[in-house]
């Protein structure tokens, strides 16, 4: 002992870290605030240690190549020992940080912690959400397998239809105009650098404003925040009915803490790591890519969407969301804290989690739009449309049907709802904006320019342009009718 308070001693002279940690231990929080319903940002801390463990343990065998990611991972799996594990508890542990984060979130909103003095923590903690989901979305790409590629084409094509800069953006995502190895890289370094320093750097300044500004007092029916008398009145209170942190409320945190790490455990154990699924292979576009627990519920909103609402509520949702989050504690830093009388609080945050639940649970099973057995429900192709076709619009009948275009597409009344019908589609589109849509995509439909050889694209145009009324012509291009009429 006598060494330890020797080296104690060293450590701590130069250092100085003695004092600040013992004010941190005994800093004193309101009696009734050593409750169980205080324990979720203790916990939310915890899973952000284990995640980055378990990331630095798994970064020393993960590969960042798009050749080698899945081949990385099924070794983790099936060859290193332990290795599945250690994939579980990252996974896992991913999920119940999010969930974890979520009720941390809606408990501060319901008891009035958002408020004055601690706007700047609320505002800390809407950041730290919006990584914590940046972190669970990187996460699944790093998976690389079928599911993470179609999903990531799914962002780009959500990023895509940012006015004006939506290319740059999804150029920017992906590190160039498709999916592929640097795409990998850029995730990787976003979710190994990038996101966890951010996390770390908000996490320790939340914790930091928490100390000096106090954990929020239980909420009082009557006890009325005003900027004037609050910080006087919370001292006093802290004074006449507190305790210090170490050991009157600490425990619980550790015990809630220690209890969520093995619930992470035997989910671990029970049910395994999360894939990787079939290698990602972008030639085969029959496959229905279906996003982590946290996202199901946007997967659920835009399988139900009318496909001319998907890009406004994918713009201004979140924009607003986000921007009401961040708002809320300017707009009501002050009054009551006590859900008794904040009824419209209570009416807010059932909404929200009843909406969440009901679409997260219809998103477990809701098919995603598009259809992908569309072409099954009715004939080929119709044949009124191939009556007058040729051979090389007859091929790319066949090119239109084997890639599962009608899974998107309607013609003659079968298919998909995603994308527009094609009845008339050479009434709306010329040869070159066909050629264009085909390869670079656009809107809700993701580009094909990879997946389809030249002559592909050659006949499927030819068969597109067949697409019309009988007494109406095909779309022209006006510049080349002009330049034609002046020659």
């Amino acid at each position: 002992m006598s060494r330890m308070k020797r080296i104690y001693s060293w450590l701590d002279h130069r250092l100085q870290l003695g004092k600040p940690l013992l004010e941190m231990a005994e800093h004193p929080i309101p009696n009734r605030t050593a409750s169980w319903w205080y324990v979720f940002g203790s916990a939310a801390f915890t899973l952000l240690m284990l995640q980055i463990v378990t990331g630095i343990l798994l970064a020393l065998v993960y590969v960042p190549s798009a050749g080698e990611a899945w081949n990385s991972l099924n070794f983790l799996n099936h060859q290193l020992t332990l290795g599945w594990f250690l994939r579980a508890m990252h996974g896992w542990g991913s999920n119940f940080m999010v969930a974890v984060v979520l009720i941390h979130m809606a408990q501060v909103f319901l008891f009035g912690a958002y408020k004055y003095p601690r706007e700047l923590t609320w505002t800390l903690g809407v950041f730290l959400l919006l990584m914590t989901l940046g972190m669970a979305f990187t996460g699944q790409v790093m998976r690389f397998d079928q599911d993470a590629y179609w999903g990531l084409g799914i962002g780009a094509s959500i990023l895509s239809r940012v006015p004006v800069v939506g290319g740059s953006l999804v150029h920017m995502m992906l590190g160039g105009p498709i999916i592929a190895g640097a795409t990998l890289s850029r995730f990787f370094t976003l979710h190994v650098f990038v996101i966890p320093g951010l996390m770390l750097a908000f996490t320790f300044l939340h914790v930091w404003m928490v100390l000096k500004l106090g954990i929020n007092e239980w909420p009082m029916p009557g006890r009325v925040v005003r900027r004037s008398t609050y910080m006087a009145e919370y001292h006093e209170l802290t004074e006449k009915d507190g305790r210090p942190f170490v050991p009157g409320g600490v425990w619980k945190d550790a015990v809630f803490s220690a209890a969520i790490i093995a619930a992470v455990a035997v989910c671990a154990v029970v049910f395994g790591p999360f894939g990787p699924g079939g290698q990602p292979d972008p030639t085969i576009i029959q496959t229905v890519p279906k996003p982590d627990f946290f996202f199901l519920w946007l997967y659920a909103v835009l399988s139900y969407l009318p496909p001319s609402l998907e890009t406004p509520f994918l713009l201004i949702a979140p924009v607003l969301g986000i921007a009401a989050l961040l708002g809320l504690p300017f707009y009501a830093a002050e009054g009551e804290k006590s859900w008794h009388r904040r009824p419209v609080a209570i009416l807010v945050l059932t909404t929200v989690a009843v909406s969440w639940g009901v679409l997260t649970h219809l998103g477990t099973y809701t098919p995603w739009s598009p259809h992908m057995d569309a072409w099954s429900g009715g004939p080929a192709i119709p044949a009124r449309f191939l009556q007058t076709a040729g051979p090389v619009e007859r091929e790319g009948a066949v090119v239109f049907q084997a890639k599962q275009c009608r899974n998107c597409h309607s013609i003659g009344g079968y298919g998909g709802q995603r994308g527009p019908a094609l009845d008339d589609v050479a009434t709306r589109l010329t040869e070159d904006q066909l050629i264009r849509q085909v390869l670079q995509g656009g809107g809700n439909m993701p580009a094909y320019g990879k997946n389809l050889s030249p002559a592909e694209v050659t006949a499927l145009v030819s068969f597109l342009k067949t697409l019309h009324p009988a007494n109406e012509p095909s779309a022209a291009d006006a510049a080349q009718a002009a330049t034609a009429f002046q020659r």
